[in-house]
């Protein structure tokens, strides 16, 4: 590519490098921002108190598969005397760590990485830190740099998981561990940080167990955007209310989606449909909510837990149970969405935001019952062939074809009943593209991804077919404002008050009036002016109330917006920074005090700073069986929103509010930009505080 005469004198100039620098104020200021430090670790040394009042139900697949590490405690970190010098000397001994992100970028990974080398120079500057590249594979594989100071000042306070990338591959196979444990033994390792979701967080947890023997501790990090680890004990005790990144991320969700608020109500010309991360949770979404009241918020776990009353006291009468009256249909989802635009539309405002968590599909029941045995069918293909489903049905027609197989299968011998005639048939009432979506490629850990699916398409359209029906009723209008009817009449030379009952089916006491149901067309209209005896059959309808009629009929327009990668590589929030740097200090801390098997945490993240408690948690008293590929698999539990917490409810009760299906402005919130106040306390996800005020 040639370069204009005289543009290397411009390049050359310091402004002009200035500039185009990729540094720049705000990226120097990002980095010079110092975490705050909970107040235990300002001490030289520290140690771990077990932590009794706990309660877990223990797994009997996790005794058997993780007898090294089950029997591990709450362990809390403490100021350790200084005058105990067997303590101390363990302390500070000479360590080499090595460290590996899994999973997807999350907000504040750097200064997971930036606490524990910090602690650990504290302890001994001798100490070496190693960072796994891409991810697991780079344990697998024996790829590693040590990570120096210069190094890590680079990526102080910043997005992203840059600084040694990262990777989704799992270390579950027998090949796998023993490979990872030559590459941790030949680099000499004490321990290996794994920082990841909860399925890296399972692999933390057998890598604990097999390593036990070779003295190489492994420690766990809490880190998803979705906000879906979170640890409760038995009795409900909580001990770790979010994963790091899920602040960060909400916020630049709640950024955009705050901009499409300012959007639509300035044109009042669409419905901005803004579907977030949050496969198996709706944590994103109701923090979303609540960072921007939005008009409508759909919560996957509102809509499980949703009970029809009406058809189970039908039931009731009839002598029999009713049991699709339990959780919301796809149907009946779409309803509740075309209720709340109607009402809007009925008071002028045919336009809104919705916010649709991506995996809000998976908390429909009738499509919970087609991915269970989907994923069932595709597991059991791919475990009992040399190729797999995909490759092997490349196309829908394909795949479909396999199914009909299956269900032939099922008329014909009764042993096979995971798909019979009935799901094949309701298979094919359901549009191509969501079939596709159904029968898409699992991802690496065998889970249906969501992230693919046309979610949004999938409930507009339906929505979409609802509104064209109530158009035609008649029931779904534009509210005309009274004093514009007015004005247009009266331009007119027409009397407004001799019109508009014949018109208006609320004329009398109004500001929004709505025209009757009965006038659905044009020809509908003529007739209703000629029953009023106000035109006769041979004439036009006059141009003044024609253009009222038109003004009544909704144009509904949508735009769909997607927010879930640009969330995990966001700069992060104040919170997300000092919440990881200090996760990075209380991971040294269980390392320093020959822990494994723990995953470290920070207790009371929704109570001020000043009580914020570094903790370490037993992983394998959290994991539990589940289906993975096909078959039940031991892994950390995914938390899901609680329908009974605080947050939740505040933002149930203000929904009406929200909605704003009434004259005058919306309700729409404004979330503050990321900066550093110096404050951690000023800047923390709404959804705990609304907890912590709800707790007291």
């Amino acid at each position: 590519m040639s370069v204009p005469n005289g543009i290397e004198a411009i390049l050359c100039n310091p402004d002009v490098q200035k500039i185009t620098s990729k540094i720049n104020p705000e990226l120097v200021s990002h980095r010079r921002m110092a975490p705050a430090l909970c107040g235990v670790f300002a001490s030289p040394v520290t140690r771990l108190q077990e932590k009794d009042g706990f309660v877990f139900e223990i797994d009997n697949d996790a005794r058997r598969l993780l007898p090294k590490i089950i029997r591990n405690k709450v362990q809390a970190v403490e100021i350790a005397d200084a005058a105990d010098e067997k303590l101390s000397e363990s302390y500070r001994k000479r360590r080499r760590i090595g460290i590996v992100f899994s999973g997807g970028p999350a907000p504040g990974g750097h200064n997971v990485i930036a606490g524990i080398f910090d602690a650990a120079k504290k302890a001994n500057p001798d100490t070496q830190l190693w960072g796994f590249l891409m991810g697991p594979d780079g344990i697998i594989e024996n790829r590693a740099v040590e990570l120096t100071e210069e190094r890590i000042r680079q990526y102080l306070n910043l997005g992203g998981f840059g600084m040694i990338k990262t990777g989704r591959t799992k270390i579950d196979t027998p090949k796998k561990m023993v490979l990872s444990r030559e590459t941790c033994k030949s680099l000499g390792l004490n321990a290996l940080i794994v920082v990841g979701g909860d399925d890296s967080n399972t692999n933390a947890a057998f890598m604990a167990q097999e390593f036990h023997d070779d003295g190489i501790q492994v420690i766990g990090v809490p880190k998803t955007i979705d906000g879906d680890v979170q640890v409760r004990d038995a009795t409900g005790k909580v001990l770790c209310a979010i994963s790091f990144g899920f602040h960060s991320a909400a916020r630049a969700f709640a950024q955009e989606v705050s901009n499409l608020c300012t959007d639509s109500s300035s044109d009042m010309k669409y419905w901005h449909i803004c579907k977030v991360m949050g496969r198996s949770a709706s944590h994103l979404a109701l923090e979303v909510g609540l960072q921007t009241h939005a008009n409508i918020t759909l919560i996957g776990e509102d809509v499980a837990d949703y009970v029809d009353h009406k058809r189970i006291e039908a039931a009731e009468n009839a002598g029999t149970v009713d049991y699709t009256a339990f959780g919301m249909t796809l149907r009946h989802l779409s309803r509740v969405v075309c209720d709340a635009i109607v009402r809007r539309a009925a008071v002028g405002k045919n336009c809104g935001v919705m916010v649709i968590p991506e995996g809000i599909l998976e908390f429909i029941n009738e499509i919970q019952v087609f991915i269970i045995k989907l994923n069932t069918i595709i597991g059991e293909y791919n475990h009992t062939h040399d190729t797999d489903f995909h490759s092997d049905f490349p196309v829908l027609e394909d795949k479909r074809d396999y199914l009909r197989r299956l269900a032939k299968a099922h008329r014909e011998t009764s042993d096979f009943s995971v798909w019979n005639t009935r799901d094949d048939d309701l298979f094919n009432d359901i549009p191509d593209f969501f079939q596709e979506g159904l029968l898409l490629e699992r991802d690496s850990h065998g889970n249906f991804q969501f992230s693919l699916v046309e979610t949004d398409k999938v409930v507009m359209g339906l929505v979409k077919d609802y509104l064209n029906i109530l158009k035609e009723k008649g029931i779904y209008k534009m509210g005309i404002e009274r004093e514009y009817y007015r004005r247009i009449l009266v331009a007119a030379g027409m009397d407004p008050d001799i019109f508009g009952p014949v018109l208006f089916k609320n004329y009398d006491n109004s500001m929004y009036l709505l025209v009757k149901e009965s006038i659905m067309s044009l020809k509908t209209l003529k007739q209703a002016l000629i029953r009023g005896n106000l035109m006769e059959e041979d004439q036009k309808i006059p141009s003044g109330i024609e253009k009222i009629y038109n003004k009544s009929v909704p144009q509904f327009k949508t735009q769909t917006h997607f927010y879930g990668y640009d969330g995990r590589g966001s700069i992060p929030t104040e919170f997300d920074c000092v919440y990881t740097y200090n996760l990075g200090w209380t991971v040294f801390s269980l390392i320093a005090n020959g822990a494994t098997g723990q995953m470290a945490a920070i207790r009371n993240l929704e109570k001020k700073f000043s009580d914020w408690e570094p903790i370490g948690l037993p992983i394998a008293p959290l994991m539990h069986l589940e289906e993975r590929n096909g078959r039940l698999a031991l892994v950390l539990e995914k938390s899901l929103v609680d329908v009974r917490s605080p947050a939740f409810l505040v933002a149930k009760a203000l929904r009406e509010k929200w909605l704003a299906a009434t004259p005058g402005d919306d309700d729409y919130r404004i979330p503050e930009p990321v900066h550093f106040t110096g404050n951690v306390d000023d800047d923390r996800p709404i959804t705990l505080l609304l907890n912590d005020v709800g707790a007291k």
